[in-house]
């Protein structure tokens, strides 16, 4: 199996899958009333480090921040109970809920492909499998179209053996041979993994095998009694933004206590991170030491050491082919009188590199209309997934002589395209093809023919007929042009009574495609809506500038780009404010707390899900520290005199017509805390000013963990949405 070293094996935040939002405030009222409810707090939450802190701040909130303190979670089960009151006993909710879990529980949806050796893996969940079933089939079998599923591990089984509500995390192979992995488990879908080595000839856990109990971090192969740890080892082990700072080598039959450090980082770096693979038949050991989210030094292990390998600091790791690293480039690198630009695709001999010599080849450079959006490779191809103007194509490279020829790739249609999953052991690959109206293709690509097959096909989830699909360009406030997609029906008149529904996100160089979503399709298309994708700054629709355009002190440039594209539709009467809404998760969620307390008049509904908003505090809650490299530093001054002015939960005022805010989070979310979210929550209703609240209790960042949760929590956001947007008061 060829690892995804961006999506599979990389912590959390290092993916581009992650979402962050940040914010925080001073709550003026009288001195009594700081002083009655701070002395409440106190006496309730004073076991606490924070809380005990709480008479000593202007925020009477803070005990909300205590996950599952006594008080904190009645105060979510009653906001819980309140909001479901009102969105239930709507009409729309349970068809459009059941449609939603029809769509999850489908029998005849796409059983997605993990390649592993002669086997195709698969997470399967059902009405049956609410958890999931782990299972496998040989890989001829599944390309022929095949259904014959060996289960390999029943997760709902497990659970009620356990009495756990576990959630499968993953699975790292012990190669070449793929007879053993370490299965990793979530408790209820947080970050936190448990991991055990599990036998995939006895389809069983190993009897005193390696076990680590749950922590941030992962684990590595190094050989079959060897493996490389990066855990909480106990006290001292973790930086200040709850990530390993150690890399341990750790023998079969040693306890965690016995295992050899190989590496440390300071508590103030994100973390240090390791990773092994096999590629080219050989092992590699890799260790990631992150000094900001997007900043690290790599060391590679070789001649009995890590040695720091030589490229940009800011430079993304993509991928290995052969005995070649691929990496994309965040800025200009200027080497041997030679300008590698900005968003340039290179690789570098490790060897090479390692012993002094630094031989960058070009591969692929973008321009102003392209970035990289994925690399994958086979056994003898390097395919890079490129978008340009937020619509992907496939380039293909062979590497001949020391130098990277471009091949002909036969184009798909204009769309989505994802590298599912792929072999350097083989000239074949998964990928995914799909728009706003197509249902996903899944393709299996023969990279030596360069032939395409369809091995699957996604059903129409919702009927389409009718719905075209446009492209604008809104002008920000700067006078840059923001592209977004809009989907709509082609009879829909522009007579600004549209309801609109906004998805956008804005941050940590992740970019929103024109993917085909059922449950948006069912849930909101279907029932009449207009649904567009906002692809402002911030994301990396457009390369490296256009992330870094809305950085730290840039950041207003990400929220000016969301209001130019609301003002566009409006100025061109798709739609006016009293029918249009804002959907964001994560950073997305700190994107619409901003909006609605930027221009509370420009939005009717607004969707703050898994958010940031306490921005003076996000860095000392979970995860938050790791994040200052994406917002600043709320504790350094002149960062925060930026930070604060778009900080939500700073910027509510007193005596404001503000819509009705739904807040969507979860408990066990141990990535961005739910305290953002309770705390706004709060500092609203004290103020008299109305909004609906929805927190699972597990579900991890996600917000949910199985389907019917899944249905739950969208059939409660298009709820809203419809009772908003498409009933005229």
């Amino acid at each position: 199996m060829k690892i995804n070293l961006k999506k599979n094996n990389l912590p959390v935040f290092l993916r581009l899958t992650i979402h962050k939002k940040m914010q925080k405030q001073f709550f003026f009222v009288s001195s009594i009333t700081i002083i009655v409810l701070m002395t409440v707090a106190q006496n309730q939450y004073a076991q606490t480090t924070d809380t005990a802190k709480t008479a000593k701040t202007a925020d009477p909130y803070l005990w909300l921040e205590e996950v599952e303190g006594a008080n904190a979670l009645k105060w979510v089960r009653n906001e819980n109970e309140r909001s479901k009151a009102v969105l239930t006993k709507a009409a729309i909710y349970e068809p459009v809920k059941q449609k939603i879990l029809n769509i999850l529980d489908d029998d005849e949806k796409i059983a997605y492909p993990s390649i592993v050796g002669d086997y195709v893996y698969n997470l399967w969940r059902d009405a049956k499998n609410e958890r999931g079933l782990w299972r496998r089939m040989n890989y001829d079998d599944y390309v022929a179209g095949k259904t014959a599923w060996e289960t390999v591990l029943d997760i709902d089984q497990l659970s009620e053996k356990e009495g756990k509500k576990w959630v499968y995390s993953g699975a790292t192979w012990l190669k070449p041979d793929n007879n053993k992995c370490l299965l990793s488990l979530s408790d209820g879908g947080t970050d936190e993994n448990e991991v055990r080595e599990f036998d995939a000839v006895t389809k069983s856990f190993v009897k005193d095998g390696f076990y680590f109990e749950p922590s941030k971090g992962g684990i590595g192969w190094v050989d079959e009694n060897t493996v490389l740890v990066y855990r909480d080892f106990g006290a001292g082990s973790l930086t200040q933004s709850g990530y390993p700072r150690l890399v341990k080598i750790l023998k079969r039959g040693q306890s965690l206590a016995e295992a050899k450090q190989v590496f440390e980082t300071d508590t103030t770096s994100v973390g240090a991170f390791g990773n092994t693979f096999y590629s080219n038949g050989k092992l590699h050991q890799i260790i990631y030491d992150s000094q900001t989210f997007y900043t690290r030094d790599i060391y590679y292990f070789l001649a009995g050491k890590f040695q720091k390998f030589n490229i940009p600091s800011d430079a993304n790791f993509e991928s290995y082919f052969k005995d070649e690293v691929v990496i994309a480039l965040q800025s200009n690198w200027e080497l041997n009188g030679e300008v590698f630009k900005q968003g340039a695709l290179v690789s570098i001999n490790i060897e090479e590199n390692l012993k002094g010599t630094i031989k960058p080849q070009l591969i692929y450079e973008p321009n102003k209309k392209t970035s990289i959006s994925s690399v994958s490779s086979t056994k003898d191809y390097l395919v890079v997934n490129v978008l340009e103007n937020v619509k992907n194509k496939l380039l293909k490279y062979k590497l001949a002589n020391g130098k990277w020829e471009q091949q002909e790739v036969k184009p798909l249609e204009l769309g989505s395209i994802y590298l599912r999953s792929s072999t350097d052991e083989a000239n074949h690959m998964f990928l995914t093809y799909s728009n706003f109206i197509t249902p996903t293709t899944l393709y299996l690509y023969n990279t030596e023919l360069n032939e395409f097959k369809i091995v699957d096909k996604q059903k129409e989830n919702f009927d389409a007929t009718g719905l075209i699909v446009n492209q604008y360009f809104a002008n920000s406030k700067d006078g840059t042009k923001v592209p977004y997609f809009i989907v709509h029906q082609q009879n829909i008149q522009f007579n600004s009574a549209n309801p609109v529904m906004i998805d956008a996100y804005g941050g940590f160089n992740v970019s929103l495609q024109p993917n085909y979503n059922s449950l948006i399709g069912a849930g909101w298309l279907a029932q009449g809506g207009v649904y567009v994708l906002a692809n402002i700054r911030g994301g990396g629709e457009f390369g490296p500038s256009w992330h870094q355009a809305a950085k730290k002190e840039k950041r207003q440039n990400a929220y000016n780009d969301a209001i130019a594209v609301a003002e566009d539709l409006i100025n061109r009467k798709i739609t006016s404010p009293k029918h249009l809404g804002i959907y964001g998760w994560s950073n997305g969620g700190l994107l619409t707390g901003v909006l609605f307390t930027q221009r509370p008049d420009m939005y009717k509904a607004v969707v703050v899900g898994a958010p940031l908003l306490d921005m003076k505090r996000f860095s000392k809650l979970l995860a938050g520290a790791s994040w200052m490299g994406e917002y600043g530093d709320p504790n350094i001054p002149e960062e925060w005199a930026y930070i604060k002015e778009y900080s939500p939960y700073h910027n509510l005022k007193k005596e404001t017509k503000y819509p009705e805010v739904f807040f969507v989070t979860s408990t066990k979310d141990d990535r961005v805390h739910p305290g953002h979210a309770r705390k706004m929550a709060a500092k609203m209703k004290y103020n008299g000013y109305p909004f609906l609240y929805h927190e699972t209790i597990e579900g991890g960042h996600g917000g949910a963990s199985t389907n019917e949760q899944v249905a739950d929590k969208w059939a409660s956001i298009f709820t809203y949405f419809n009772m908003k947007l498409m009933v005229k008061k």
